[in-house]
């Protein structure tokens, strides 16, 4: 409580020590170049998603309005590039909202409700990729080990499974071909109006492989990315705290390396992996 409360929660006008990365995009969200520093960040403002949503949609407070000029709109043009990038790359788009479960009093399941996902909160995803992809790379350029966070394609079995279902209610995945996002994309697309939308996304959701840690690198297919670690969230996932140590050895930024003796990426990746399912 004390480190996630303290020295690792972001509180407006204090200091905290940080790893960081500088990039650089161009106006298709393409990374030009990257820079990864240590140093110390100081947060102006703890502002809620909700916040910066109404802030761009014309709605500014006491917390927006000075920083609307020099911090939020450039945010949001940095995102129209990184989503230019985003449609080019094709990701798989599931359109599967969270739950939100409130509760009354006694603490019992009032209802269900579909979380709102503001672009607010697709502006931090996308910056958050644009980050762990930049922490994989720079890995591999200074050869320290890397806990890649992969996602497999979808497995025989799950996609005969698939086909059979889709088949049924009128749709096709074509066989004898080599498998993209954009594939399933497609089929999604097709079924958005239809009745069984909702059962085809979660089918959908349903044949993809799960997410693992590992150093052995395959790429992560639903993000459409070659090279991808977890960086963003040290405090939270120790998979990124093993990645922030093998930058500052690759970058020999002092305190805070990985011990000198070898580390079993493989080994710590499925430890993690298992352990992030149970949980």
């Amino acid at each position: 409580a004390k480190l996630s409360n303290g020295w690792c929660s972001l509180k407006p006008n204090e200091e905290r020590p940080c790893l960081a990365v500088h990039m650089w995009i161009d106006k298709n969200g393409r990374t030009l170049r990257h820079q990864f520093v240590r140093g110390l960040m100081k947060s102006h403002a703890r502002l809620t998603y909700n916040q910066v949503q109404a802030a761009v949609d014309g709605t500014l407070d006491n917390l927006t309005a000075p920083l609307f000029e020099t911090v939020i709109k450039p945010l949001y043009c940095a995102y129209d590039a990184l989503s230019r990038e985003r449609l080019d790359r094709e990701p798989l788009d599931l359109d599967l909202p969270e739950k939100k479960i409130v509760l009354d009093k006694e603490g019992k399941v009032q209802e269900v409700q579909a979380r709102l996902r503001l672009d607010s909160h697709k502006l931090v995803e996308e910056f958050m990729i644009a980050a762990n992809v930049a922490a994989a790379v720079t890995l591999e350029k200074e050869k320290q080990p890397c806990l890649y966070r992969i996602h497999d394609e979808p497995p025989a079995k799950n996609l005969e499974s698939y086909r059979n279902f889709i088949k049924g209610i009128g749709y096709k995945l074509s066989k004898g071909q080599v498998l993209m996002p954009r594939n399933f994309n497609q089929i999604l697309r097709q079924a958005k109006d239809d009745d069984f939308y909702e059962a085809i996304s979660q089918m959908t959701l349903r044949s993809q492989s799960q997410a693992t840690y590992t150093g052995n690198n395959v790429g992560h297919f639903g993000l459409a990315l070659r090279k991808y670690c977890h960086f963003t969230s040290p405090i939270r996932r120790y998979a990124d705290l093993i990645v922030h140590r093998a930058i500052i050895s690759g970058l020999k930024f002092g305190a805070g390396a990985l011990s000198k003796d070898p580390i079993n990426t493989d080994e710590i990746g499925t430890h993690l992996s298992v352990t992030e399912r149970r949980a």
